[in-house]
């Protein structure tokens, strides 16, 4: 029997249950979303279907009003049907998966999963969403088909974002199941799998909330303060920005309080079950409701003036009471700041001699011994727990991988030289003479695995092509300091940018002319792609402003003319290229960032693309020919016939609104809405395999025979399209969506979508709107508010409105 997920059902309309629901519809999957029936019910209502799917409408409705959405797209809703477990449970035999999303209670679990087991058909796998409850005690007693049927599949929330899913195989799970739903998360969901045993809260919650609760203690032991544990724990650890206290506010606080309660309760043996027990300051904070962000306070609280500015606040725990939040700073944290790599910064907050660097290692070596001693416990390699805290968590780097950064060795010696207990398997992993948790060989990652004693490869996806380990095999072509080209197999080569924030420059423009000419010799395709982390990361976050800048101020107009048209041609390059060129952006795909992914022969995306010509917002416009190859996506979506009829002007006020408006999608699907993807480009769920699909798309073509486009006139609204957006700009104006320089720069904005003085439905030369680009954006260069919006934006991180 081949298995399939045609239709799944999703038990629990909450915040996670609807994430889940989205999450499948997101996926092509016709999902069933069921909750109870409202206990209190008049007598009229109990005949009223609207009334007993009150609780499940408005969950459905609480996921579509999220933001940022738990949808890629609005219309996914449309796959989502809705009910109720009394009228509506035999719909689950229609089902090829069912998941539990329930409140947290055994009892519940077991009745709920007997009423499921009554009208599901054979084959159908049953999974539980729990974070801690014991797979063994929920099944317990069932038939032995149900049994095999059943596991547990622990998402993160937001389960859009969060790439973790945990797998969780229940006593007697038939493996075919398993390696089923493996299989489904990772290339369908889009997520990165990390099997867990069933052990309280799995892997990331168990080493995640251990993690918070120490930093809690160290917190008061040493007196430090809320802001200060942040800054230390956060960017220049590898971590997010939201670092402990932000992150358990985003998560809520009530859920780390019962999270850490559960392991206390439930892992009687754990060395470290002391950091479990919170402070009776924190019982207090969920006794008053002040939970995080759920309830607008828990660590931190924004408030608003009276002239509607935000103040941040931040909680001091001593009072109970919120304060002005101070930025605060170590000179660990001031010499990090220079550091270019993670390892460097790592270097730098771990082995100061600071108070900030002394607490963020007391903290860091807590990390190292749980995550040690908690193998083979929870998970049975070093692999799971480091992905389950990068894709749970969105650390850079797992424990394993940050020991490794720091040095095994030395810190080893630190933590006997401190009276500091140190793993057994780690002592032992020493003295067999390895020194690292993890090698790189010949383009191959292995793990020491402490049960043989031995390195073993890292398992990876069939999908996936790792630009890195191609790196480590001396696969790299050339290198300067902003970009790379490797081979990454079968006469597919790829040009990876490695700037800050991936911001094209120079460098960048130099380097693709260069990529083009040796595939061009040596090779049958590229892919333009990265691997730059974060969340959502920075495919490319557009040109290089600082740049820029520097030629404005020494207006150096001349030279920036050229800059883009040097720019502009190797577009023109990759577009016209003899062999298929494919770009595969994700995350932030802004301004030059989306003109090199608009030039490619097809692009191959991850969902979560937040794709955009924004210049306008740095008082510049598109002139890396992002105006024309926009244009050019809308006019190449119509057939030939077509284009010689239809009403242009629809489609130009389109193309035109998306780059004056700077609109960024929020997703691959609104992307393709906005018309930045083509119907030949595809979305791909999972970003691991980003990078090898986009190779497959390039090897595709190629046994396709590709042919490179020929390059013909474009036909262009001309001067009646500038009429036409006036009327738009007078809105956009009296709506106070645009400012006066607003609408003067949307004006030239139009004028060169349109073609500039050309006549309605002339076809001109592609070398005429690149021409009209530039003059543009030079004029525009000149102008003073034009340099105060990219100062500002250099400055401050956020657009100027002037």
């Amino acid at each position: 029997m081949v298995r399939k997920i045609r239709k799944a059902a999703v038990i629990g309309s909450g915040i996670m249950g609807g994430g889940i629901a989205a999450l499948l519809a997101g996926a092509g999957v016709d999902v069933l979303l069921l909750d109870i029936v409202p206990f209190d019910l008049t007598n009229e209502e109990k005949n009223d279907p609207a009334a007993r799917n009150r609780i499940v409408q408005a969950g459905m409705q609480a996921a579509l009003a999220t933001n940022p959405s738990l949808f890629y797209s609005k219309k996914d809703a449309s796959r989502i049907s809705t009910g109720n477990l009394d009228d509506d449970i035999e719909k689950l035999s229609e089902c090829d998966w069912i998941v539990e999303v329930v409140v947290e209670n055994l009892k519940i679990k077991r009745d709920l999963f007997k009423k499921v087991a009554k009208v599901r058909k054979e084959g159908t796998i049953v999974t539980s969403n729990t974070s801690g409850i014991p797979l063994k005690d929920m099944s317990q007693g069932f038939a032995q088909e149900f049994k095999e049927h059943f596991m547990g599949t622990h998402f993160f929330n937001p389960v859009r974002y969060m790439h973790l899913l945990e797998l969780i195989p229940g006593p007697e799970t038939k493996s075919d199941v398993m390696e089923f739903l493996a299989r489904f998360g990772e290339r369908n969901l889009g997520k990165g799998i990390v099997w867990a045993k069933d052990t309280p809260n799995f892997v990331g919650n168990r080493i995640g909330v251990q993690g918070i609760g120490a930093c809690i203690k160290f917190m008061h032991e040493d007196k430090m303060t809320i802001p200060e544990v942040d800054a230390l724990l956060g960017p220049a650890l590898g971590r997010p920005k939201t670092a402990i206290f932000k992150t358990t506010d985003l998560v809520g606080i009530d859920t780390m309080s019962h999270v850490a309660k559960n392991s206390y309760d439930l892992c009687a043996d754990d060395e470290q079950r002391d950091t479990l027990v919170l402070p009776e300051f924190i019982s207090t904070m969920v006794d008053k409701k002040m939970l995080g962000n759920k309830t607008r306070g828990g660590f931190y609280k924004t408030e608003l003036t009276p002239e509607w500015k935000k103040l941040r606040k931040v909680l001091n725990i001593d009072t109970l009471e919120y304060e002005d939040l101070e930025r605060p700073t170590f000179p660990c944290l001031d010499e990090a700041r220079k550091k270019a790599t993670l390892k460097e910064k790592l270097t730098c907050v771990l082995k100061g001699d600071d108070k900030g660097a002394q607490f963020a290692w007391k903290c860091q070596a807590n990390a190292f011994q749980y995550a040690a001693n908690r193998v083979p416990e929870i998970a049975d390699t070093i692999v799971e727990i480091d992905n389950a805290m990068k894709w749970g968590y969105n650390f850079e780097m797992g424990p394993f991988e940050t020991w490794d950064a720091y040095g095994v060795e030395e810190a080893v010696e630190r933590m006997k030289n401190e009276g500091l207990d140190v793993p057994a398997n780690v002592t032992e992993m020493l003295a067999k003479g390895k020194k690292s948790f993890y090698k790189l060989e010949n383009g191959i990652r292995y793990y020491f695995d402490f049960s043989s004693g031995e390195y073993k490869a890292v398992p990876v996806s069939k999908n996936m092509v790792s630009i890195a380990a191609a790196k480590g095999n001396n696969k790299t072509v050339f290198q300067n300091a902003s970009t790379s080209l490797v081979d990454i197999g079968d006469e597919v080569f790829c040009i990876e940018f490695h700037t800050k924030m991936n911001a094209i420059n120079g460098e960048i423009v130099d380097a693709i002319d260069k990529a083009l000419d040796y595939v061009e010799e040596n090779g049958a395709g590229l892919v333009i792609g990265n691997e730059a982390g974060g969340m959502p990361g920075a495919f490319s976050a557009g040109a290089d402003l600082s740049f820029v800048s520097k030629l404005c101020h020494e207006k150096k107009y001349a030279e920036i003319d050229a800059f883009l048209a040097k720019a502009q041609g190797g577009i023109q390059k990759v577009k016209y290229a003899p062999f298929p060129v494919v770009a595969a952006p994700y995350g932030m795909v802004l301004g030059g960032g989306c003109e090199t992914c608009l030039g490619a022969d097809r692009i191959v995306a991850h969902t979560e693309l937040f794709m955009g010509l924004v210049e306008i917002g740095v008082g510049l416009l598109p002139a890396g020919g992002g105006c024309m190859n926009l244009w050019k996506k809308y006019m190449d979506a119509l057939p030939g016939r077509t284009v010689k009829e239809v009403d242009l002007a629809k489609f130009f006020v389109q193309a035109f609104m998306k780059i004056a408006m700077a609109a960024v999608s929020m997703s691959a699907a609104q992307a393709r809405d906005n018309g930045f993807l083509g119907l030949a480009d595809r979305i791909v769920m999972n970003r691991d395999n980003l990078v090898g699909e986009a190779k497959k798309e390039v090897l595709k073509m190629v046994d396709d025979g590709y042919v490179p486009p020929l390059k013909k006139k474009l036909k262009v609204i001309g001067n009646a399209g500038q009429g036409m957006v006036n009327a738009e700009i007078f809105n956009l104006l009296n709506g106070n969506f645009m400012s006066e320089y607003d609408a003067f720069l949307a004006r030239r904005i139009a004028y060169v979508v349109s073609g500039g003085d050309a006549g309605e439905g002339t076809e001109i030369a592609e070398e005429a709107i690149l021409k009209l680009e530039r003059e543009a954006f030079v004029d525009f260069c000149r102008e003073e508010k034009t340099i105060a919006r990219i100062d500002h934006m250099l400055k401050t991180g956020k657009p100027l409105r002037n």
